[in-house]
């Protein structure tokens, strides 16, 4: 699966589970990375997209953080984060929230719900 692929079962995972969980309809993509044609690339930076990013973000406190971060891979071994992938990350953790690098939509649900549980 691509992550295009493994982010769409997540969220159709979540919306499926979001009457049990309804923080869950919280749950959001930031649209970052991917192929563009140069003019909406040119546009989504004028508008603020930064490149890396997290994947998704779950606006929700628990555990003392202030929200969840994911940044999704594939769950091939070479699928790594970035430098500056890692800097988000590492940022947003000095934030106080949350964040995790998870291979394949099966790690980020089992994130998500120990992060909700």
């Amino acid at each position: 699966m691509t992550e295009h692929e493994h982010q769409v079962t997540l969220m159709k995972w979540a919306a499926l589970q979001s009457k049990a969980l309804p923080d869950l309809e919280l749950l959001f993509a930031v649209p970052n990375g991917g192929h563009r044609h140069p003019a909406t690339g040119a546009k989504l930076k004028a508008e603020g997209v930064k490149p890396g990013v997290p994947d998704l973000f779950l606006p929700v406190p628990r555990h003392g953080f202030h929200g969840l971060w994911l940044e999704l891979k594939t769950e091939l071994k070479a699928s790594k984060v970035s430098a500056v992938q890692d800097w988000w990350l590492n940022a947003l953790s000095n934030q106080g929230y949350k964040t995790v690098v998870c291979k394949g939509w099966d790690s980020a649900r089992n994130e998500i719900l120990e992060y909700l549980n």
